[in-house]
């Protein structure tokens, strides 16, 4: 017999691995069928593929039988953590799942396993970084053509029966790191192979695995070389069988009346006029309380002229990415123009604000980096942090003393620090002086997300770093939207130009999509040389910030803000959609933030005021939400 191994990675990141124990004259066909798994990933095209081919005798082969198997319906990855808690208490971790779940994370940016001591919940592996591979096992074939397709279920039950038959393992939990398959696995002798049908979101590349240890089971030098070096052959594999349902759908049925029964459904409400300070929804005139459009400049008469100019010379699209034909001088200009404004040396625009942070975070961070990001961060913060593959670390919310304490628990590193700069659900400001001198202090790349910022903070509104005074150093990266206070569409990145350079030819979110159309482009770059040049606006919008805060502060409602979101807690969902179709009802357009946006039972109304508004407006809407609440 031969074990044939199969290592696929592109630029030195892992993509792919699988092995095979053949006989000899299937060793030419399971190798192709092998290179033709490396070369074609859901991970990435491999640009090196390792092969190894080794003789084994038969009597160092161990023919275990498969782990009994069972499954367990789970409607998202919150559920699963439920099933996988019940599962540590029985190998005797009770209490323990925040823990394990925050180790288990870490293992996400691993090639190999965690091996944890249940004891102790000391980490056993003698290389932290690689961890610990299981190897030298396959199931029993009869006359079986082995297809260049993965199949999951047959080479998990495989591992998991061999993981489960060392010395010393009592149990383990995994998820694969393919972005296409989203079931897990708990194991044990005691319980079997337990598949958990939803372990995480389809399209996340995250994937990890921890094998626990008990040393009253075994030795750890023993476990180890069993579970690296021990010839296994799996029998009587007991095939999963695919429920037929009347539906195939009907799962979404059932999570859709889930969400309606907890009021948690979203529901689109249409808008028949451009969008300003008042609208046409529902059929009648409404009091827009809930845009971003901060300075109203969406319906600025001097953009929209602009704009429609540009439409009539360049026409509507753009024709292509930035790196083939969608790159104008319009684009450039733009481009130059935010440099200029937020005093850096280049910048780079997206096509959103969202496509921005998914772009910038996982093309400067990867599996050899540890990101530190706020436990409240924007949700494109936190799924660019999630595609890059990195450790993620979250420290408590503006709380530089546990930024600290977090970094020095692995600094030195590669690091990044990331945070909004205006928090998007609280409208609180970072602390970003100490923000920026403890990423300096320890060498970490600081990145900061000016969505909410960038036109509201600050004497003439360039931002966070001018609210402060220009008292410290700046951040290495400020990425910013063009969606709110611009009024317009697209996200940016402002950094040292070798910083843009680098997006530029390697951030997949710029090179592959279709560039922003000309009019966009030209509606942005109108309203930023609005804001610089009116800078009256801003003096109305914090006069108007002001108004609203005392408003309701005379009705008994907390609300302080020196930004233009306003929450205005009220805790149950049900009663927060309630105050938001009654408002509506009254002529108010404002929106209902609940979960999983904002915590359980943090249910609120998120207030955004503008520019354009009047103190007379704003009055009788506080006394409206007042006569809510």
């Amino acid at each position: 017999m031969y074990s044939i191994k199969m290592r696929a990675s592109e630029r030195k990141n892992h993509i792919s691995g699988a092995e095979k124990i053949v006989p000899e004259e299937n060793i030419c066909s399971v190798t192709d069928t092998l290179m033709e798994r490396g070369m074609h990933h859901a991970k990435g095209n491999a640009d090196f593929i390792h092969i190894k081919i080794e003789k084994i005798r038969d009597e160092e082969i161990q023919y275990l039988d498969a782990l009994p198997v069972s499954t367990m319906e789970a409607d998202d990855y919150r559920e699963s953590e439920d099933i996988i808690a019940d599962f540590l208490a029985d190998i005797g971790l009770n209490g323990r799942v925040a823990d394990v779940m925050e180790l288990f994370r870490q293992t996400y940016a691993m090639r190999g396993a965690m091996l944890l001591d249940i004891g102790s919940l000391k980490r056993l592996e003698p290389d932290p970084e690689r961890g610990i591979r299981v190897t030298y096992m396959d199931k029993e074939r009869k006359n079986e053509r082995i297809s260049s397709e993965k199949d999951h279920y047959m080479e998990a039950i495989v591992l998991a029966t061999k993981v489960a038959h060392a010395p010393g393992i009592v149990g383990e939990i995994c998820i694969s790191d393919d972005p296409d398959y989203v079931t897990g696995y708990i194991c044990s002798r005691k319980k079997g192979y337990v598949r958990i049908t939803r372990m995480k979101e389809v399209g996340s590349p995250l994937g990890g695995r921890i094998f626990f240890y008990s040393s009253r089971e075994g030795n750890v030098a023993e476990t180890i070389k069993y579970l690296e070096k021990q010839k296994v052959i799996v029998r009587n594999i007991t095939p999963i069988v695919p429920q037929k349902h009347a539906d195939r759908f009907a799962f979404i049925e059932d999570e859709l009346a889930g969400l309606r029964e907890n009021h948690l459904y979203r529901e689109q409400k249409m808008i028949c006029s451009g969008q300003s300070k008042y609208v046409e929804a529902g059929g009648k005139r409404k009091l827009m309380l809930a845009s971003n459009s901060y300075l109203d400049l969406i319906s600025d008469p001097r953009v929209k002229e602009y704009a429609a100019e540009i439409a009539l010379t360049y026409g509507a699209g753009s024709g292509g990415s930035r790196l083939t034909t969608g790159n104008t001088d319009l684009h450039v200009a733009l481009e130059e123009k935010l440099a200029e404004y937020k005093k850096c040396e280049a910048a780079i625009v997206f096509n959103t604000g969202y496509v921005a942070n998914l772009a910038t975070i996982s093309t400067l961070a990867g599996k050899d980096t540890v990101i530190f990001s706020d436990e409240l961060n924007h949700a494109s913060i936190i799924d660019g942090c999630r595609l890059s593959r990195a450790r993620i670390i979250r420290y408590q919310h503006n709380d530089m003393a546990d930024l600290e304490r977090r970094i020095k628990e692995y600094a030195p590193c590669k690091g990044l620090v990331v945070s909004d700069a205006v928090f998007s659900m609280d409208g609180d400001i970072l602390k970003l002086p100490e923000f920026v001198e403890i990423c300096n202090q320890y060498q970490m790349i600081s990145m900061i997300d000016e969505a909410h910022s960038t036109g509201v903070l600050g004497e003439t509104g360039h931002g966070i770093w001018e609210y402060f005074g220009y008292a410290c150093a700046r951040p290495d990266i400020i990425m910013g939207t063009l969606s709110k206070s611009a009024g317009s569409e697209g996200g940016f990145v402002c950094a040292d130009a070798r910083v843009i350079d680098y997006l530029r030819n390697k951030a997949r979110g710029y090179i592959f999509s279709t560039s922003l159309s000309p009019v966009t482009v030209a509606a942005s770059w109108k309203a930023l040389d609005i804001m610089e040049k009116d800078t009256a606006l801003f003096a109305r919008l914090r006069g108007n910030i002001r108004i609203f805060c005392q408003a309701l502060a005379s009705y008994g409602i907390d609300a302080e803000s020196e930004t233009a979101i306003i929450p205005v807690i009220v805790g149950d969902e049900e009663n927060a959609l309630k105050m938001q179709e009654k408002l509506f009802e009254a002529g108010y357009y404002i929106s209902a933030i609940r979960y999983p946006t904002v915590a359980r039972n943090q249910a609120r109304l998120r207030v955004a005021i503008m520019a354009t508004h009047t103190h007379k407006e704003l009055q009788e809407a506080a006394k409206a939400i007042a006569d809510l609440y």
